[in-house]
């Protein structure tokens, strides 16, 4: 018997193509056979929009690495009946750590004092201070999964907690604000930990820098259309706000070349899930579902 047919609609790391040409066969989206085909996978960044299904009426399962659905079209998906399956769960933990470690790497200043050991500047005199995190204030907006383990995690490290999202969580140990200016304005440090796509476009603008003042710092480990770039360049710039850690940017991999001149800034290549672990965790829970799927038992589906 045949092995079925995969389409992959983005580039694939080689470790999960490995694990899916065990046992299936691997096409791209203009290969012979994609048109058939019943399942195609994909990825948080690159999506599956309505022309892509309606170009596969084969297409019964999308099933995308990652956590984010902003780029699959989940109306389209459900009109034509079409499964969704995604990695919620498996990279929340490392995705977490990454955002407190870009915190450290800002507010401590660890890149920079790297760059600063690697070009012999050492020899020449110290580094000005970093700012401490301890007894500060970390604001984070969106609190599922991830926003909840960042909480967690600055509480750990001795921060107050506060956060925002579209509604209060009453079960949340953490004080909830209205809105991302009034946390902007009582944080030292604002974490970015809320879904990508129209709702949250651009809701980090020159306002919400402006609230988090010339002392504080921004993270960002959600999707860089949540931030206002040309915004967060030129508070950087100025002095506006005093640094930030960011793993996603507006257009990706080619980010605007004026962050690299910025010493204030601790840069990452949308890295914050890539551990070993994580990696694993994904492939595995992708392959479960495409088995559930083709046993006909029940599994996640996001367009249900």
């Amino acid at each position: 018997m045949n092995p079925e047919t995969i389409i992959a609609l983005a580039t694939l790391p080689q470790d999960l193509r490995e694990a899916l040409a065990a046992d299936y066969t691997l096409v791209g989206r203009d290969d012979p056979g994609a048109a058939g085909a019943r399942i195609a996978v994909t990825s948080g960044m690159a999506g599956a929009d309505a022309a892509t299904m309606a170009a596969l009426p084969g297409l019964r399962l999308i099933t995308s690495m990652g956590v984010g659905l902003d780029r699959i079209d989940l109306a389209a998906a459900r009109a034509r009946g079409i499964a969704v399956s995604h990695t919620p769960d498996e990279l929340t933990e490392d995705v977490a750590d990454f955002a407190i470690g870009l915190l450290y790497a800002c507010a401590r200043r660890v890149a920079e004092a790297d760059r600063f050991v690697r070009a012999g500047r050492w020899s020449q005199g110290r580094m000005s201070p970093g700012t401490s995190l301890h007894r500060k204030r970390a604001g984070i907006v969106g609190l599922g999964r991830i926003g909840a383990a960042i909480a967690r995690r600055a509480e750990g490290i001795g921060m107050e907690v506060a956060w925002t999202g579209p509604r209060p969580k009453p079960e949340a140990p953490w004080p909830f604000l209205p809105d991302i200016p009034a946390l902007a304005g009582w944080a030292d440090a604002l974490i970015l930990a809320t879904p990508g796509g129209p709702g949250t476009q651009h809701l980090v603008d020159a306002a919400v820098l402006e609230a988090l003042g010339p002392r504080g710092f921004l993270v960002n480990i959600a999707r860089g259309s949540v931030v206002e770039e040309g915004a967060l360049l030129a508070a950087l710039e100025g002095g506006r706000i005093a640094g930030a850690g960011l793993d996603v940017f507006a257009s990706e991999p080619g980010l605007d070349p004026r962050f690299l001149a910025l010493e204030n800034v601790a840069l990452a290549p949308h890295y914050a899930s890539l551990t070993h672990e994580t990696r694993a965790a994904i492939i595995g829970r992708m392959l479960r579902d495409i088995a559930a799927f083709r046993a006909g038992e029940p599994f996640f589906d996001a367009a249900a």
